[in-house]
Parts: structure tokens; C-alpha cells; sequence
């Protein structure tokens, strides 16, 4: 008896693609982690044996590395869109990286830096608020950065000085 495969059911070995194929096309587009690349040709049907093996030969190409991954993660991200060490963290742990990697990408985030961040983002968010009296104007920063994972204690010392420097103006 001959077996009928619909179009959705064919795999992609059976298309004569290899892993190592998809999973080099897959990274073209921009760095992933390890456990990206596992859950995305184990999507495409390659067995797990298959899986492991390009997994394996990546890392040792040096095309995976989760460390190198989630330090350049935290740069980018800092960079373009200064945000707390809470919501990275919660971005990596989406990634599926491993606790120890992103507690090491994390700790290269200096206290001074953290701080910068939080005064960063209160900066836009004053010049927002700027039409409202002063006390609600700081209610509503204060929630509007602690919503953004910012401690209370950097939280406060932002609002003092964007305090202080438009008392000043």
C-alpha cells in the first residue's frame, strides 16, 4: 500500500534540505541562542540525533555561543532603548538562556549605568509631563518608570535632579 503525503506533511529532510542548511539560514538574519536554533529545527522535523549534531558544530564554528549572545543582547538593547536590568532580564529569560549567562551578562551593568538608564528614560517622559503641577507630574513619572522594572532608589534620585535642573531653568 503506497502512503500519500499532503504538502503540509513533508518534512523538510524529505525536501532534501539539510540541518545544517536550515540552521545556517535561520542564523543569517541575526544571532540566536542555542535553545532558538534547537526549537526551530525541531519545528522543520529533523530528528533530535540530527538536532544535537548541528547544534554541536555551530557552537564549534563559534556561530552559537549563548554567552557571547546575551552580553551583545544587553549592549544592543542598552543602547537603543535604555530599559532596567528586570525587563533585560526578563527579555533573556525569553531567549531561553541559561540563569548563569544572563546573571553574567547582567553583572557587567555597572550601578552608575543603571542609574543613567532610568535618568534617560525620565528625561522624555519629564518633558511629557511638563504641563502638570509638579507633585502629579512626579506621581506619574514615578509610575511610569517603575512600570518600566527602574528601582525606587534610582527612580527617585532621576526625579530630583530633572527636579532640580527645571527649578533652576
Amino acid at each position: 500500500m503506497r502512503k500519500f503525503l499532503s504538502k503540509n506533511k513533508v518534512t523538510q529532510a524529505q525536501k532534501g534540505k539539510t540541518p545544517m542548511d536550515a540552521a545556517l539560514r535561520y542564523l543569517s538574519s541575526r544571532a540566536r541562542s542555542v535553545r532558538e536554533v534547537e526549537r526551530y529545527l525541531d519545528e522543520q522535523q529533523y530528528g533530535e540525533y540530527e538536532i544535537q549534531q548541528v547544534v554541536d558544530r555551530l557552537t564549534e564554528l563559534g556561530y552559537l555561543n549563548d554567552a557571547n549572545y546575551a552580553d551583545e543582547f544587553v549592549r544592543t538593547r542598552l543602547n537603543t532603548k535604555p530599559i532596567s536590568r528586570g525587563h533585560l532580564k526578563t527579555q533573556l529569560l525569553a531567549h531561553e538562556l541559561p540563569a548563569d549567562i544572563i546573571d553574567e551578562a547582567l553583572s557587567k551593568i555597572t550601578a552608575e549605568q543603571e542609574f543613567e538608564n532610568t535618568l534617560a528614560v525620565a528625561q522624555k517622559h519629564f518633558a511629557q509631563l511638563e504641563s502638570y503641577p509638579e507633585k502629579e507630574r512626579n506621581e506619574r513619572l514615578y509610575r511610569r518608570l517603575l512600570g518600566r522594572g527602574f528601582s525606587h532608589d534610582n527612580i527617585m534620585r532621576a526625579i530630583r535632579c530633572l527636579n532640580e535642573g527645571s527649578n533652576n531653568a
